[in-house]
């Protein structure tokens, strides 16, 4: 039996996450239905219920330890975890986990990983060390290989795939309609979806999407649903901006599943959002999207499908995001044809992540 650890940020109730580790273990499992996985993750008894696998605790650096020097490959992703701007300390982290794979001789792949900004000097030297010593990157945009390029990594193979979200099956949407039901926002009208999120202690954005929310009500006659990505944070997030709408809307308040997630968003008509995954979930599902930059990967993936973030969060204007909003409504159909074709193809380079890894493990 072949084993491999997965280290990243898992267990925190990030739905963008749990979303990559679910997608991860869909496909490597298609294609290697007796792998062993054993997830580092900071609520080990939550991801080996939710995932069905072998976790150990992300502080627990015996069991850690234990587990890579028992494994024929650590995973390092997916996701950001290798920059330093929304967390200095988990940089080093990422960084250390990886050099107890390399100190035990163990092949490691960097998987699919959004890489920086890394910002400092010792950073940067550290971030180029470590990654001129793993067996494999791949990476899911192309911003990301600018950043290895920039530091100096370019002895393993890299290759640009795309987020391991996009490789995901889509989901039935009765599951998404029986929630709304819940939240007594099913019916007839058509749906918004807001995914939102604290930044930096930033108000100005939250008044913002409020006085969009509102327009978009009164104009579409549409029902406005905040997703919250993050629980509970984002469920706090979205409770500041409701608190400054004047119509009517939805704030789902409970902790959600990949796939409920995933059929939620498909019962949409448009999604709104500042969280990456929640615009990933919209191109899985095919629902028309408009992303808010705060982060260079929302950014990177809006390209990817031919699209720019309408704004960045800091200056974002009610004009410009309405403005999107009703271009996005009116050509909903053609935005969707054209993001299907586009989504194809970065769904195939999402799968070579996991027969990439594969492959690593045939070479040993």
């Amino acid at each position: 039996m072949r084993r491999i650890v997965v280290s990243g940020y898992y267990g925190s109730k990030n739905a963008g996450d749990e979303a990559m580790l679910a997608a991860m273990l869909e496909v490597l499992g298609d294609l290697d239905p007796k792998l062993h996985i054993t997830v580092i993750s900071a609520n080990p008894a939550d991801t080996a219920e939710r995932h069905g696998v072998e976790a150990v605790g992300w502080l627990d650096l015996p069991a850690i330890w234990r587990a890579i020097s028992a494994s024929d490959l650590l995973i390092s992703g997916g996701g950001s975890l290798l920059q330093n701007v929304t967390s200095r300390r988990s940089l080093y982290y990422y960084m250390a986990i990886i050099f107890m794979a390399l100190v035990l001789r163990r092949p490691v792949m960097l998987y699919a990983q959004g890489i920086g900004p890394i910002r400092g000097h010792l950073p940067r030297r550290l971030m180029r060390w470590l990654g001129n010593r793993v067996a494999l990157i791949t990476v899911r945009d192309a911003g990301s290989l600018d950043e290895l390029q920039a530091m100096g990594i370019t002895r393993p193979p890299i290759q640009c795939t795309a987020d391991p979200v996009l490789a995901i099956h889509p989901v039935d949407k009765a599951v998404g309609r029986a929630i709304f039901h819940k939240y007594h926002a099913d019916g007839a009208k058509p749906v918004v979806g807001i995914s939102v999120r604290d930044w930096q202690g930033w108000t100005h954005y939250k008044q913002v999407i409020a006085q969009v929310a509102d327009e978009i009500v009164r104009e579409f006659d549409a029902r406005v649903v905040f997703l919250p990505m993050q629980f509970p944070e984002d469920v706090r997030a979205a409770q500041s901006v409701a608190a400054l709408t004047q119509e009517p809307c939805t704030l789902l308040e409970d902790e959600y599943t990949t796939t409920e997630f995933l059929s939620l968003v498909g019962n949409m008509d448009l999604m709104l959002a500042i969280r990456l995954h929640a615009l990933i979930f919209a191109g899985v599902m095919g629902v028309p999207m408009i992303g808010i930059s705060y982060d260079p990967k929302i950014d990177r993936f809006l390209a990817s499908i031919g699209e720019q973030p309408v704004g960045r969060l800091q200056d974002v204007t009610a004009e410009e995001l309405m403005a999107e909003v009703r271009r996005k409504w009116h050509d909903k159909q053609a935005f969707q044809q054209q993001n299907a074709a586009l989504l194809a193809q970065l769904r195939e380079q999402a799968a070579a992540n996991a027969e990439l890894a594969l492959q690593l493990l045939d070479k040993k």
